[in-house]
C-alpha cells in the first residue's frame, strides 16, 4: 500500500470515530506516520481528501452490501440479501469503520458544518433509496408483492430502519440487537412476499373461480 493509499484508509477510520470535523491534519499524519509534506504532495486540502474517502467509502459499502445479489432472480430476495450484507459484512466490519457506519457520521455532523459535503453524502442515500424503489417495482412485475405498495415510501421506510439500526449498534455495539433490528425488517418483506403469493395462488387454484 502507497502513502496515498495509506492516508485515505486511516483517515477513513478516524472519520468514521471522530468525524470529519474533528479530526485534524495532525491526527492523520500520526495515524498515517508521515509529514506534512507527505499529506500534502498527495491531496492539496482536507476537502480534496474528504472527497477520496467519501469515493472509497462508497465502493467498500457496494463491494459489501451488494455482494451476491447479482445470483439472486428476485427482487425482494436481493432487497433481503442486502438487508443481510449490510449487517454482516458492512456494519459489524470495526476493523474498517470502527466507529460505525461513515455515511451516517458524515450526514449528522456536516449538515451543519460543511452543507456542501453533506450534499455529497446525502446523493448516495438518494441513489441508494432509488436502488430500492427500482426493486420493489420489479417485485409487482414479478408478482412478489401487491402492485397497490407505494414502492418510494416502502423504500423510505426501509432506509430509516436501516438508519436506525446502524445510530443504534454504534451506540452500543450489541450484535444481538443489531441482528434483531435488520431480522425485522428482512422477516416484514418476506412475510408480504409469502402472504401475497400464497393469497394469489388461492384465488387461482380455487374451486369455482374462473381461469380465464
Amino acid at each position: 500500500m502507497n502513502l496515498k493509499e495509506t492516508i485515505i484508509q486511516e483517515s477513513m477510520r478516524l472519520f468514521s470515530v471522530k468525524g470529519y470535523c474533528s479530526t485534524s491534519i495532525n491526527d492523520i499524519l500520526i495515524v498515517a506516520n508521515t509529514s506534512k509534506g507527505g499529506f500534502y504532495n498527495h491531496f492539496a486540502s482536507k476537502e480534496i481528501l474528504f472527497e477520496h474517502v467519501l469515493s472509497d467509502a462508497q465502493r467498500i459499502w457496494r463491494a459489501k452490501t451488494l455482494a451476491g445479489l447479482d445470483q439472486i432472480d428476485s427482487p425482494v430476495g436481493k432487497i433481503e440479501k442486502l438487508l443481510e450484507n449490510y449487517r454482516d459484512l458492512y456494519l459489524k466490519d470495526n476493523v474498517t469503520f470502527p466507529g460505525g457506519c461513515i455515511f451516517i457520521t458524515f450526514s449528522v455532523e456536516l449538515d451543519y458544518m460543511q452543507p456542501h459535503l453533506a450534499q455529497e453524502v446525502n446523493k448516495g442515500f438518494i441513489g441508494f433509496k432509488s436502488m430500492l424503489a427500482r426493486l420493489l417495482e420489479q417485485g409487482k412485475d414479478k408478482g412478489e408483492i401487491p402492485v397497490e405498495v407505494n414502492s418510494a415510501e416502502l423504500a423510505e421506510m426501509l432506509f430509516a430502519g436501516m438508519l436506525g439500526a446502524s445510530v443504534i449498534f454504534g451506540l452500543d455495539k450489541s450484535t444481538d440487537t443489531l441482528d434483531r433490528s435488520i431480522d425485522s425488517l428482512i422477516n416484514s418483506l418476506r412475510l408480504m412476499r409469502e402472504a401475497y403469493q400464497y393469497n394469489q395462488g388461492s384465488l387461482i387454484f380455487s374451486p369455482g373461480v374462473s381461469q380465464s
